[in-house]
């Protein structure tokens, strides 16, 4: 295995967090550094002596700093390859010293475009060239050269010099190299999604011509949705804390890929509510929910009356701290998965009977459902489109019967709309206003949907509401829930037989309510 001795190091970061101690490191094995601008000024005032790199090359920086560090004495430097005789020749004919490590991170350019009101000046100057320039050059040589980009790895770097006599190993500087490769790809891709929405002089694209994202391995899945698929779960980069990627386990076997599908569905869900909520999934369709208005307890125990059958190994989120009692009543059924925004140390010592129980820790999701894309793989291609966070007041939704539905009606149906954004389609949703009753999910036939939906009711429906995700094609769906005692209706309209759907609520002395908005879920 070969040894690398560092001799010299340039050293230009942005991140200055703790270069300093870094650099002082350094200088234990008389590592000559050169550096540029505000990190040279950084290092010697602390007392670390340093080169400029201006005066290494004999050229100034110039051009607001656009040119400093692109120069033959740098690069050459960089990738000459040491045990190539004419490239060691040649370096020493034109006073190129070789440069062992390259430590560098860039301008912040995700972070500029993020600050609202960001121009595309400001953004064009925050693209990093040198910097790229020089981490790609080292990557490439990096049988000879150590490349450093995060200030995670500076103290494992300095304790293997400790432990090699001021040497680093080519196979640290193969995974430092990968490491580089996979940031300048990152960069790259955040520049070309940026600029490929923008129409010059005209506004911007919702979405890019060519997308590119970069995701990171979490976790080593033992297999996919089945024991004969090989699976994997990666993260985003910067996805928001109340994200299910962020989660932490605390307890439990390691999650399974269906595990995480489900527990993504059930936080989702949960996060919908603003009230204490519980939801309870099942291959990934709500099997309950409930909201309370003071406690998490009883919205659980709702949520577990909606069908208890199907709640025996599911997955239950809640979008508040889990408590003792709580906790107490949790512990009488299987379940896979818990997920809350924290657990009282009493609760967490309940769940601890449960060895294999999994309990997910995530960050609070006080402002609803996670925004941004939300991807589906196709052979060959992929779809992209906005996460449904429609949060619509289904009391601003049009009424389109003789009458007109009671507060506590309303209180269903804006419980029952919550939900049946959540179930797969073809989605029907029955609810009190606090208490999920019935679901009808995935079927080809939305009347069918309403039948297994009324079949799966736990509770009698007299009285009850419904919500479809997409309008009524014929008044049977009418019909059949009113057979059932169902008294009021959301749904999004736009049928070309609404009319006769309308006249059959009205026949029943049902309300009804249009959203003007679909719900579909594939």
């Amino acid at each position: 295995m070969r040894l690398n001795e560092i001799k010299r190091t340039l050293i230009s970061v942005t991140d200055k967090a703790g270069i300093v101690d870094f650099a002082r490191g350094l200088k234990k094995f008389n590592v000559d550094i050169l550096s540029t601008g505000g990190t040279a000024a950084l290092l010697r005032k602390s007392g670390i002596e340093v080169r400029e790199v201006s005066d290494y090359t004999g050229f100034p920086e110039m051009m607001d700093g656009r040119l400093k560090t692109l120069h033959p004495k740098i690069h050459g430097g960089i990738l000459a390859l040491r045990d190539k005789p004419d490239h060691v020749s040649s370096a020493r004919a034109h006073g190129i010293d070789m440069i062992d490590m390259v430590v560098i991170n860039l301008y912040r350019f995700e972070d500029t475009i993020a600050k609202p009101g960001c121009s595309l000046e400001d953004a064009i100057e925050n693209i990093d060239i040198g910097g790229p320039t020089m981490l790609r050059a080292a990557a490439k040589n990096y049988p000879f050269v150590s490349v450093v980009t995060d200030p995670a790895d500076y103290t494992r770097i300095l304790e293997e010099m400790n432990e090699a006599g001021g040497k680093i190993s080519e196979k640290t500087n193969f995974a430092l190299a990968t490491k580089t490769f996979q940031l300048t790809a990152r960069y790259d891709a955040a520049i070309s999604n940026y600029l490929g929405k923008i129409i010059p002089e005209e506004g911007q694209k919702d979405f890019p011509d060519v997308m590119t994202f970069q995701f990171m391995k979490a976790l080593d899945l033992r297999y996919g949705e089945n024991p004969h698929q090989k699976a994997v779960f990666y993260k985003e980069k910067d996805a928001p804390p109340s994200a299910i990627a962020n989660a932490r386990q605390i307890q439990g076997k390691e999650l399974s890929y269906n595990n995480i599908m489900d527990s993504d569905a059930a936080w989702q869900m949960a996060c919908d509510f603003e009230r204490p909520a519980a939801v309870i999934m099942k291959h990934a369709n709500p099997c309950g929910a409930g909201t309370s208005t003071d406690d998490i307890l009883t919205a659980y125990r709702k949520a577990l009356e909606t069908d208890p059958l199907s709640a025996f190994g599911g997955i239950v989120a809640f979008n508040k701290p889990v408590d003792k009692k709580t906790a107490e009543e949790i512990a009488k059924t299987f379940l896979e998965v818990i997920i809350a925004p924290g657990f009282e140390r009493d609760a967490l010592e309940i769940l601890s009977a449960k060895k294999n129980l999994r309990v997910l820790e995530i960050a609070s999701s006080a402002g609803g459902p996670a925004e941004g894309l939300d991807f589906r793989r196709v052979a060959g291609g992929l779809l992209v489109q906005e996460r449904d966070t429609d949060d619509m007041d289904v009391k601003k939704g049009q009424i389109v019967t003789g009458r007109i539905p009671t507060e506590e009606e309303y209180q269903a149906l804006d419980f029952a709309w919550r939900v049946v954004k959540h179930v797969k389609s073809n989605a029907i949703v029955l609810a009190a206003k606090d208490q999920l009753i019935g679901v009808g999910a995935g079927q080809m036939s939305r009347v069918d949907s309403v039948r297994i939906a009324l079949m799966k009711a736990n509770f009698p429906t007299k009285g009850a509401v419904m919500a479809s995700d997409a309008f009524f094609p014929f008044r049977d769906v009418v019909d059949t829930a009113a057979a059932a005692g169902i008294t009021a209706m959301v749904q999004p309209g736009g049928s070309i037989r609404d009319d006769e759907s309308i006249q059959a609520a009205n026949e029943h002395g049902m309300a009804m309510v249009f959203t003007g908005r679909r719900h579909f879920k594939h």
